[in-house]
């Protein structure tokens, strides 16, 4: 059982994240807007996840919008262990552990400001990108926590069935090819595709299925009626 401590979730300035337990952490556009808009946009992303999550890094290390890195990373000292992602065309999730004080706010501080100035500088725009703080849920056991991973994992069947949340997927077949094309999460790593291995840790996931094609096989089972089980972590 993961533990789990009292939350509040208006101001995140508020909210006391525990170290070593597990959060679900997500946000979007303001007004719905784009955050990614093309492949580049989710590549920049994917790497501050990685390189923004070290106490040692200052803030601005990450990389030019032409894709040049700014600084390379010897030796690591995590804020969070990040356990899953999914990028959507104007949102994202996360599953992340706390490992350090302050941890998960220091993270998630880095990440929305870094990402927000790279996409304004891109786009020659000014304004906020993020529809104010990101939101936080505790993940309060594992059933919970397996659940919320394969919720987050098939968020992309949306482009090929839009109403996969309430009425569930009619053509599995069609809907499993497409997630394994799908670069922006790390489902693929979760199978066994190497994709972004060096972002996400597996091993709370891995232990609690028996193998890779057993995780794929559960990701398969979902219906309709299993977004009962986790309707406080759909965006509206």
């Amino acid at each position: 059982m993961i533990e789990v401590g009292p939350q509040s979730f208006g101001d995140m300035r508020k909210t006391d994240f525990l170290n070593d337990n597990y959060y679900h952490i997500y946000n979007r556009g303001a007004d719905k807007r784009q955050i990614f808009s093309d492949n580049l946009d989710y590549v920049h992303f994917i790497h501050y996840l990685y390189e923004f999550n070290d106490s040692k890094n200052i803030f601005n290390c990450g990389r030019n919008i032409d894709g040049g890195p700014t600084s390379i990373i010897k030796e690591r000292d995590a804020l969070v262990e990040i356990v899953t992602f999914c990028l959507m065309p104007n949102h994202f999730h996360l599953i992340l552990k706390q490992l350090k004080d302050g941890g998960i706010t220091k993270f998630m501080r880095k990440l929305g400001t870094g990402y927000a100035m790279y996409f304004n500088q891109k786009n020659k725009r000014n304004g906020v990108l993020f529809q104010g703080k990101f939101k936080a849920i505790p993940i309060e056991n594992d059933n919970y926590l397996i659940h919320l991973s394969r919720y987050i994992h098939i968020n992309p069947i949306e482009f090929t069935e839009p109403d996969w949340k309430t009425k569930g997927i009619k053509n599995w077949d069609e809907a499993g090819e497409f997630l394994k094309h799908y670069r922006w999460s790390s489902y693929l790593d979760y199978i066994g595709i190497k994709n972004f291995p060096s972002i996400i840790n597996k091993n709370v996931i891995n232990s609690l299925f028996s193998g890779e094609s057993s995780y794929e096989n559960f990701i398969g089972r979902f219906v309709g009626g299993d977004s009962e089980v986790i309707n406080n972590l759909i965006l509206e």
